[in-house]
Formats: structure tokens, C-alpha cells, sequence
């Protein structure tokens, strides 16, 4: 199994990292080494997390973030990695199909 990040999802952790490098103590290497590390968990244990419009959802455990990823065949696709302390609506609204 392999696991893929696609572009909306790096973009995502990219702003994850700049809005933490911003804070008066600058975590952005570790909010990044953090979500990664869940990223890299789904190797072993995709598929297993619960759905939420269509995609299965993993909580970061040390953020409060939310990797929103599919199963394709023998790969797990990570689409986003969104701020749980967002509008639910505009959650709901970044995991519509395009």
C-alpha cells in the first residue's frame, strides 16, 4: 500500500505551518513532523477510521486538524488536512467534489 498527498492537501499543510511558524512560539516544524507522522500511520491503518462525506477521516492526535483521505485500490489518498476549528459549513463546503 502506498500513500499519496495530493496537491490540496500540501497546501493545506503549508498553511497549517505558516499559521504556527506566526505564533509567538514558532511550531511549525513540529505541527508538520506531527501531521506527517499521522499521515505516514495510514500505511498501516487506512481504512479503518470512520467516513464523513465519502472520505474517511483520521484526527491528528497532537493538532487539531483532520486528515480527510479514500481508499483507491491498494493506495490511500490523502485529499485534505483541515482545521477542525473551522466553520463546520466551510468544512463541509472545501470536501465537495469540484
Amino acid at each position: 500500500m502506498n500513500v499519496r498527498t495530493l496537491s490540496l492537501a500540501e497546501d493545506d499543510l503549508l498553511a497549517g505551518f505558516l499559521f504556527y511558524e506566526g505564533q509567538a512560539s514558532p511550531i511549525g516544524g513540529y505541527f508538520l513532523d506531527s501531521l506527517y507522522s499521522d499521515i505516514d500511520s495510514l500505511l498501516l491503518f487506512g481504512g479503518i477510521h470512520g467516513k464523513f462525506l465519502g472520505y474517511h477521516r483520521l484526527l491528528s492526535k497532537r493538532f487539531p486538524y483532520a486528515i480527510y483521505y479514500k481508499i483507491e485500490g491498494e493506495d490511500v489518498a490523502v485529499w485534505r488536512v483541515l482545521d477542525c476549528r473551522r466553520d463546520p459549513k466551510w468544512i463541509r463546503d472545501q470536501l465537495k467534489p469540484a
